[in-house]
């Protein structure tokens, strides 16, 4: 099978390409996988190590064709407040909770969880559903990806969790 063995950086490259692969935030963030793109054109991702994929990345054929990576939209809540205060208050609450948060000036997108939604609006935020590409700010110790407390076999360290989770 046909393998995929780099990644070159969106606006780092130009030209044609062989297909297109459309992924959601999760299917980004790979080391290895099978993948079709969208014209059928089928390869292995097989890299070094996993890496977070962003839209408009090339992902680089061992025959030297470029396969473009594009990011799917998915259901997200797009999160709203009355100033800069409040939205720093919403975006500690989030974060309080871990939640993979993308960040704007003027507002916020997390996936949408209607629990979240309910306690949102209780703090006074206001709340859209939306259909777009979620591209959140990657975590301290998930080199681009949101830090978890479910540590898989991919990587381990110590740190503590005394913190409260209210």
């Amino acid at each position: 099978m046909l393998r995929a063995h780099g990644i070159k950086i969106a606006g780092t490259w130009t030209g044609p390409t062989a297909d297109t692969v459309v992924l959601d935030f999760d299917d980004r963030h790979r080391r290895r996988l099978a993948m079709a793109g969208v014209n059928g054109l089928t390869f292995l991702l097989d890299l070094a190590e996993a890496a977070a994929l962003r839209d408009g990345d090339g992902l680089v054929l061992e025959d030297g064709r470029i396969v473009v990576v594009q990011a799917a939209p998915e259901p997200l809540m797009e999160i709203t407040c009355r100033d800069s205060a409040h939205l720093i208050r919403i975006a500690w609450h989030l974060g309080n909770r871990h939640l993979p948060t993308e960040l704007f000036d003027d507002r916020l997108r997390i996936r949408h969880d209607h629990v979240i939604c309910n306690m949102l609006v209780q703090l006074g935020a206001e709340v859209e559903d939306i259909q777009a590409p979620f591209n959140p700010e990657g975590g301290a110790y998930g080199h681009g990806r949101t830090h978890s407390h479910e540590h898989g076999s991919e990587h381990s360290h110590d740190h503590s969790h005394d913190h409260s989770h209210g």
